[in-house]
């Protein structure tokens, strides 16, 4: 089948893509407002949020294992309904069972979770068996759509909350659930290309090659993960809290300074960019430096601009490990990116916690009490502080991960 046949659902997974990004962008921006109409604990919230990652978590490792065993074209081509099932769950059930609220939000976390670890999955490999002149164009454009749709969720919404009243967030949520049936509509009218599924490869001297290399672009993805979702997830309350930054003015010119940094470096990637490799050694270590300027810097300007730059640093490290997969890792197949996105995964669900984990132990502290008198500044600012500058050690460890994968590649090339 031609190249041009393949538009249509080129554009289907941009699409699918691009609406992904309300599963992670849009439930943080309610959570306030969930908490005073149901009265829904912090500890309620945050497990909505590790219900979140684990549930992506699983669809990763399933895949990972038990790829033969699905008809991947037609999980495709469901995904996006998959996720609006889940928002609408979500929408709908705290406000015609309000006694029940939690238990509505937390089915339709799991459902919309369930689709957003099967586009992880599964769009990347699509995107890379649709014939291209450039496919690191494509796989660079499908992520930078991600990005761009997390910008236009945060805008909208956070506009949206601010015009109306908060207790209209049903209607909010019910807009960005109608958005992946077009997606769906996408998918069912385009033709799928074949996908390996089993990533056999003969002898066992080449799976061992091949599962070492993969190994180590998993410890890429990893820590770039770790590295990009923990400013994203922690970058609002950073700003307010840390910063003082107003909430409405810290959301547009925060999370979406960074979304829109990450997108445009992503499509920057796309047009020019070559040498995998140096991107992300680049990528790595500038967000180091980011975290460690946000956690250090008492001037309020310098840190926002770090906080916003982390995008632009962070935009290539999930993508561009998958990039790295694809040059260096032979006979790969949709179980390799099941694995990728496992990967990634773990990366945001672990360090964002341990950053939360850092901010309350630090802000408790005597230490942190202490510092407060002599720098001015309130415990809890101290914690958040402290909290970035812990999270610098995942690009660090990112680097030096690299820099192993960097020098066994080129070996296996040379052999």
């Amino acid at each position: 089948m031609k190249t041009n046949n393949f538009k249509r659902t080129k554009l289907a997974c941009y699409t699918a893509y691009f609406t992904m990004s309300s599963i992670f962008s849009l439930p943080p921006l309610l959570f306030a407002t969930l908490q005073d109409l149901y009265g829904i604990s912090y500890t309620l919230l945050g497990t909505l949020v590790l219900t979140n990652f684990c549930t992506q978590l699983t669809i990763d490792l399933i895949f990972t294992f038990f790829t033969k065993y699905f008809n991947v074209k037609k999980v495709v081509r469901v995904m996006p309904l998959i996720t609006t099932l889940g928002l609408l769950i979500y929408a709908i059930v705290p406000q015609i069972l309000p006694q029940h609220a939690y238990l509505g939000l937390l089915v339709g976390t799991v459902l919309f979770s369930v689709s957003a670890g099967l586009s992880e999955v599964l769009l990347s490999p699509v995107i890379a068996a649709i014939p291209s002149d450039n496919p690191q164009k494509d796989m660079s454009m499908l992520h930078s759509l991600y990005a761009f749709g997390v910008f236009t969720v945060v805008v909208v919404s956070t506009l949206f909350l601010r015009v109306f009243s908060a207790d209209k967030w049903m209607y909010l949520t019910l807009f960005w659930a109608a958005l992946p049936v077009i997606a769906a509509v996408m998918f069912m009218l385009s033709p799928m290309p074949d996908m390996d599924v089993t990533s056999e490869s003969s002898g066992a001297k080449s799976t061992g090659k091949r599962a070492l290399g993969l190994a180590l672009c998993v410890g890429c993805i990893f820590f770039g993960s770790c590295a990009e979702n923990s400013m994203s997830s922690w970058i609002s309350s950073f700003m307010e809290n840390a910063l003082h930054i107003d909430k409405t003015f810290g959301d547009i010119l925060g999370m979406a300074m960074f979304a829109i940094l990450l997108g445009l470096a992503r499509i920057g990637y796309a047009k020019y960019g070559k040498n995998i490799t140096r991107v992300l050694m680049v990528g790595m270590i500038g967000a180091a430096v980011c975290y460690l300027v946000a956690g250090l810097s008492s001037n309020v300007i310098f840190a926002f601009v770090a906080c916003a730059l982390t995008g632009l640093f962070t935009a290539m490290l999930w993508p561009g490990s998958l990039i790295m997969m694809e040059e260096n890792v032979p006979g790969i197949g949709v179980a390799a990116y099941a694995l990728m996105a496992a990967g990634g995964d773990l990366g945001a669900s672990v360090a964002p916690q341990l950053l939360g984990v850092v901010v309350d132990k630090v802000s408790e502290s005597s230490f942190a009490q202490e510092l407060s008198v002599s720098m001015n500044l309130a415990t809890e600012q101290i914690g958040l502080k402290a909290g970035m500058l812990v999270t610098s050690v995942f690009p660090i460890l990112g680097v030096a991960v690299l820099i192993i994968a960097c020098a066994y590649f080129k070996k296996q090339k040379k052999s």
